[in-house]
């Protein structure tokens, strides 16, 4: 695939029992080129041990990551202290230079999450930050978000003023199915400023029960030669879910309760093997 070869990271919910010191060396160690902030695991000496990594910062996660609510995380139901709270999110990732900071709509009015996104939009411009406005999976994502493909989220950025300030986070595990999927990438992948590689599960567990690159339902190899031959030049940040109990699930091969740098590794050689794959060896492994 692609001449250049792929700058890859690791988003940091991947290794969620792992502290923000101990990913950043885990990270660093397996030769990735970066790492995706989750603010959750922020602590006061951040920064510093982030600038001193060398690793290069992808799409960030705030803590109140919508502008609607999020029945299955919580947080305030007011979108408007939701909006706050990110607001203030942004001001703390910023100084981390992420690529974008991760938005959810969010599951309610759809007129609501497009004041949001105004209003968000506006403050990532004065701060001079990008919002990555993820769509999320269609089936059982309607506690989720109000958008559901790359053109629900172009017409959801379109309808908020198209803020200069905001692009579009993509995520295999989201898009994997949507039927416009390679036309889609094609024509909007200008407004990508994220991208999120993972696997589909079939039959899936839950929505915090996805699989290594390769190792699911998802066509990741062609999915990964699409963005790479539309322009894709941002990190591939490998995102992992993998309840082990925290979220009401405990899968027994859950990533998350598995040491960290056998999960970083065998997600890494999960990533290059799909990456390496010809289009004869994709043809022949559908």
């Amino acid at each position: 695939m692609g001449h250049v070869p792929p700058r890859v990271s690791v988003s940091q919910i991947t290794t969620f029992r792992s502290s923000f010191a101990d990913d950043l060396r885990t990270y660093a160690a397996a030769g990735l080129d970066g790492i995706g902030i989750w603010e959750l695991k922020l602590q006061d000496d951040s920064l510093e041990r982030f600038e001193a990594s060398g690793l290069a910062s992808a799409a960030a996660v705030p803590e109140v990551p919508s502008i609607l609510p999020l029945p299955l995380l919580g947080g305030p139901d007011d979108p408007a202290e939701r909006i706050d709270a990110y607001c203030a999110s942004m001001e703390r990732l910023a100084p981390y230079r992420p690529s974008a900071l991760v938005l959810l709509t969010g599951t309610g009015d759809r007129d609501t999450a497009v004041d949001g996104l105004r209003t968000i939009g506006a403050e990532a411009e004065r701060l001079g930050v990008t919002i990555a406005l993820e769509p999320y999976q269609r089936e059982g994502g309607d506690l989720w978000s109000v958008v559901h493909s790359i053109p629900e989220a172009v017409e959801l950025i379109h309808d908020a003023g198209d803020p200069p300030s905001v692009g579009i986070q993509f995520d295999v595990w989201h898009l994997w199915n949507t039927p416009t999927l390679f036309d889609d990438i094609e024509r909007e992948i200008d407004r990508f400023v994220g991208v999120h590689v993972c696997d589909v599960r079939e039959p899936t567990r839950g929505w915090a029960d996805r699989a290594l690159p390769g190792d699911g339902s998802a066509d990741v190899p062609a999915i990964l030669a699409a963005l790479d031959r539309a322009g894709w030049s941002g990190l591939y940040d490998i995102e992992i879910f993998s309840d082990d109990g925290t979220f009401g699930a405990t899968y027994p091969d859950s990533y998350w309760a598995a040491p960290a740098t056998e999960t970083i590794a065998r997600a890494r050689a999960a990533f290059d093997k799909c990456w390496s794959l010809t289009p004869q060896e994709m043809e022949e492994t559908r």
